[in-house]
């Protein structure tokens, strides 16, 4: 039960569970293409469990479903470029996690972008280490468990890109997307990304493309580019 006495707590919760539950429903997609991607349900569970990022994971599914087991080492490097954002995201979490060798270990592995995202909206300390963990912690449990679930479907169906669900990185990627292109730095890499890769794809192997793309916004995001507003 949440304590009535405190609102501001209270609401916390309700904002991490929210997310929490909404991030969770895309490991069925998840776990339903790493299947039809070659991975086995196993497979499927510890990439889910052991590189947790949902960004990296459909990456990885992806360009290993359009390349085979040979464009594994370009889903790696792909999966690795779009976790760096990861590490901007924990410079502004160190504070708010405070010290603690076993805390902060853990606080790496759920420095996501809606446990930030939570944690950092709330105004004050303890309010944000609350949305952080919370968040953290149930898109975790979730997303493991809605990967079984999705990678166990897929097995049972088979080949289940008969579905469509061989669209769903893609339409995950979209919908993590599409809330952000108000801004405009964020409008300017997805359109550059977007003629980079159709560009691109008939000419480079498969996932080429995407690490290029990938190495566009990582620019972008270290140097700020168009992220300050002008004055006026």
């Amino acid at each position: 039960m949440l304590p009535v006495r405190d609102p501001d707590r209270a609401r916390v919760w309700r904002a991490a569970l929210s997310v929490a539950l909404a991030t969770a429903a895309y490991g069925v997609s998840f776990g339903a293409l790493a299947t039809a991607s070659g991975l086995s349900v196993a497979q499927a569970c510890v990439l889910s469990l052991v590189l947790f990022s949902g960004g990296s994971q459909f990456a990885i599914v992806g360009v290993i479903a359009a390349g085979g087991v040979g464009a594994g080492g370009a889903a790696i490097a792909g999966a690795a470029l779009l976790g760096v954002r990861n590490l901007f995201y924990s410079v502004r979490m160190s504070p708010i996690i405070g010290p603690g060798s076993w805390r902060r270990i853990a606080a790496a592995h759920l420095t996501i972008d809606e446990s930030t995202a939570v944690g950092t909206a709330q105004p004050t300390p303890s309010l944000q280490r609350l949305g952080f963990w919370v968040t953290g912690l149930g898109v975790f449990l979730g997303w493991n468990a809605t990967t079984l679930v999705g990678a166990l479907l897929g097995d049972l169906l088979g080949d289940v890109r008969g579905f469509g669900l061989d669209a769903a990185a893609s339409a995950a990627f979209l919908g993590l997307l599409w809330p952000r292109l108000r801004q405009r730095q964020a409008l300017a890499v997805a359109c550059a990304s977007a003629v980079i890769a159709v560009v691109a794809v008939p000419w480079l192997p498969v996932g080429v493309p995407v690490l290029i793309t990938v190495v566009v916004a990582v620019l972008v995001g270290a140097t700020n580019w168009l992220g300050r507003e002008r004055a006026t």
